[in-house]
């Protein structure tokens, strides 16, 4: 059975691996008090140490009464999280540390410098080269590195707040640090402030100089260059070319606008003229005055003409005399038109006359503005030139003004300030005595614990079978039965064994699995055979015999070497005496060079007893009762290289209700050596059933062939066990001198 097969078939014993911690509990509280103590002490005997924080605000410290013109609180630059680690850093540069460590004087101080007061031990074991000479280290670099050990420079999470937090021996020292750093670090801030502002007055004071002269050049190439190119500015900054093309082009089309109209009215005129079309359709005839009284006197006439037509004729005098008149009228009305027409005409050719001198105009003055526009792009070019130049200087002399006004008042505000000063502290933060003995003590004893349960468990004590598991004999291949024609592992006479006094000799293997059948058989036809009829002709039968080869020590152990046997099951039916047997088969084997370990399961101890020293040693029973390891219980055979675990010392009876576990402990034995062999004293077939696996060999110890070795082995074939070996130590002497070196197990 292999080692993965045995796993599968076991379980952890919950409650008996932490049935554990109450059997080990006195020893586990007294590591763990030792443990507490030795704590108590390192924390009372340790150096206190103190611990001190100062927090600066990263914030714009310029006021809104100084601020520039056109600034505002948007300008202020924003720190973003790699701003204020750059700052962090900042602070914690070696620079700031420096001035500080110069400032306090803390070379002098041995916590910072490890060179200032040496202990004696400490100058031994430098010249000893043990350890490295801290002088050849610089004094600044040693109390730099110190510094670092003891400082913590963070920035608080989701603020722009820096905190400056130091340790020390020295209470006030440790808020005298922290404060120094923050001071240090704003008057850096400050400085840099003051060179920036120096560089920056020394900058401006030459350039602004130089762009006067350059912002005066340029406004005169503007003027040279205007009066060369005669580019005179009229209305709305343009070029006057410009503006009088633009009023001639206005007036231009007025005039095309006049005289298309007179055009038009005196061809209405015309046409109702030469029509004899009325003529009261043509606005300007109607709009003629004379016009108009002569159309009241056409009016009048007509009702004249009207009236007196009710009473005379046509042809009288009146009426003919009225109709003469209304004749000579209408020829009045169209002469009248004819002139409104000629003055219409003589309008028209006037404005086409002044049209014609407007185009000619116009043309002459594109070709002027046409020449100005080219002109005027290189004077736009000149003016932006000195336009930019000019507001350049403008800048640049606010700034030189702010600059200069902030250096002679020695006015520089820091981006940065002290929100929370370090104080003096009143406690050490370390050592906490009360944690660290809470830690300890309870650390401890859980470490205990686990240690504890690991131990219950690798040992086996914590394991039991599995539901289901089989430990039972594995169905091996049969041995042939030895018999005479083997004349290597035989006597040269047989033993004859029997079930009774009288009764024959032992049956065969064969013979037996013959009555097995037979016995099957008849179960399954009762009709035929009934039960009583069957006890009877057993019982009158004789019983069957089996003649047993009978095997020495010598035998034994090579049967054992020649098979590969794991384990070897011997049953003393006659008592102690017979358990020598086993002790010799063990001995035997392991002068062989084989890994063999002896289990003495006999109540008295007779197995285990000439293998030991005198006196009582921890065996199977504790380790069953879950009293000692695997590592307690082997002990080293006082004669051979073989190995022995004895009866033991524990309670048997608490040691039996742990019986289950022999299965798993004859495993673990059987995987650590070659061969494992177990004397169960005068044991039945139920008895050694738990001891039988894989490769098991079952031998029955004899002295005498008497009737109670017969009955042991007719009960072990029956029992399944056909390939059963008589052993008899007949002849073989027990060696009495301790071999050297077997004190202990391997």
């Amino acid at each position: 059975m292999s080692v993965q097969s045995a796993a599968a078939d076991v379980d952890v014993d919950l409650r008996q691996l932490f049935a554990s911690l109450a059997r080990n509990w006195l020893r586990i509280l007294v590591v763990a008090l030792v443990v507490t103590g030795l704590a108590f002490a390192l924390a009372w005997l340790a150096t206190p140490h103190y611990k001190a924080e100062t927090q600066i605000k990263i914030e714009t410290g310029e006021s809104v009464y100084t601020r520039p013109n056109g600034a505002n609180d948007n300008d202020k630059p924003i720190l973003d999280e790699e701003g204020v680690a750059t700052e962090v850093q900042i602070v914690s540069s070696s620079d700031i540390l420096n001035q500080v460590a110069l400032k306090l004087n803390l070379a002098r101080l041995p916590e910072f410098d490890e060179a200032a007061n040496m202990s004696a031990l400490s100058k031994f074991l430098v010249i000893a080269g043990l350890k490295s000479d801290p002088e050849e280290i610089p004094a600044e670099e040693r109390v730099l590195k110190k510094m670092r050990e003891k400082l913590n420079v963070y920035s608080v999470e989701k603020t722009r707040i820096i905190a400056i937090e130091f340790s020390s021996e020295d209470p006030k020292l440790a808020a005298a640090i922290p404060n120094a750093i923050a001071e240090a670090y704003i008057a850096s801030q400050g400085s840099a402030k003051i060179k920036s502002n120096s560089a920056a007055t020394a900058f401006l004071g030459p350039e602004i100089a130089d762009l006067q002269q350059k912002v005066k050049d340029a406004e005169a190439k503007v003027a040279t260059y205007r009066a060369q190119s005669d580019l005179l500015m009229g209305g709305n900054n343009s070029v006057l070319a410009t503006q009088q093309l633009s009023e001639l082009s206005s007036e231009l089309s007025r005039v095309r606008a006049n005289r298309a109209a007179a055009e038009a009215t005196a061809g209405s005129v015309r046409n109702a003229l030469q029509g004899g079309g009325s003529l009261d359709a043509v606005p300007e005839v109607l709009s003629s005055e004379l016009i108009q009284r002569l159309r009241e006197r056409q009016v009048e006439l007509k009702a004249n003409i009207a009236d007196l037509s009710t009473t005379l004729l046509d042809n009288h005098p009146r009426i003919r005399a009225l109709k003469s008149q209304l004749a000579d009228l209408d020829r009045q009305i169209r002469n009248e038109a004819e002139k409104i027409m000629k003055g219409l005409m003589t309008q028209a050719q006037t404005a086409q006359a002044r049209e014609n001198q407007l185009v000619a105009d116009v043309n002459t003055l594109k070709a002027a503005s046409a020449r100005a526009g080219e002109e005027q792009v290189e004077l736009d070019a000149l003016q932006r030139d000195a336009t930019a130049r000019r507001q350049q200087l403008e800048s640049y002399q606010a700034n030189y003004l702010a600059a200069a006004s902030r250096s002679d008042r020695n006015y520089l505000p820091v981006d940065a300030r002290v929100v929370s000063e370090a104080q003096v502290p009143s406690e050490p933060y370390f050592p906490k005595i009360l944690p660290i003995v809470g830690a300890a003590f309870g650390g401890s004893l859980l470490l205990m614990a686990i240690v504890t349960l690991l131990k219950e468990l690798f040992s086996g004590r914590a394991m039991r079978p599995a539901a289901g598991a089989r430990f039972e004999q594995i169905e091996q291949v049969a041995m042939p039965v030895v018999t005479q024609q083997e004349p290597a592992i035989v006597r040269q006479e047989p033993v004859v064994v029997r079930q009774e006094p009288m009764a024959a000799e032992i049956p065969r293997a064969d013979e037996i699995d013959e009555a097995w059948d037979y016995d099957a058989e008849a179960e399954a036809e009762p009709d035929k055979v009934s039960a009583a009829e069957a006890a009877a002709e057993y019982e009158a039968a004789e019983p069957p015999r089996v003649t047993l080869g009978e095997v020495d020590i010598d035998k034994a152990a090579e049967k054992l070497i020649s098979t590969g046997a794991a384990r070897a099951i011997f049953v003393s039916p006659e008592g102690d005496e017979a358990a020598a047997s086993a002790v010799l088969v063990a001995r035997e084997v392991s002068d062989a060079g084989l890994r063999v370990l002896l289990l003495d399961l006999t109540a008295s101890g007779a197995a285990s007893r000439p293998m030991l020293d005198s006196g009582l040693f921890p065996g199977i029973t504790n380790l069953l009762a879950s009293e000692a390891q695997f590592s307690d219980v082997i002990h080293p055979d006082l004669y051979s290289d073989c190995h022995v675990i004895p009866v033991g010392t524990a309670d048997p009876v608490r040691a039996m209700r742990a019986a289950d576990r022999l299965p798993i402990i004859m495993q673990s034995l059987t995987t650590a050596y070659d061969l494992v062999v177990v004397e169960c004293g005068p044991a039945d077939a139920q008895g050694i059933s738990r001891l039988v696996g894989e490769g098991t060999e079952v031998f029955l110890s004899m002295l005498e062939p008497d009737d109670e070795v017969t009955q042991a082995a007719v009960s072990l074939i029956e029992s399944g066990y056909p390939d059963l070996t008589l052993v008899t130590p007949v002849g073989h002497v027990t060696p009495g001198t301790p071999v050297p070196g077997r004190r202990s197990a391997a």
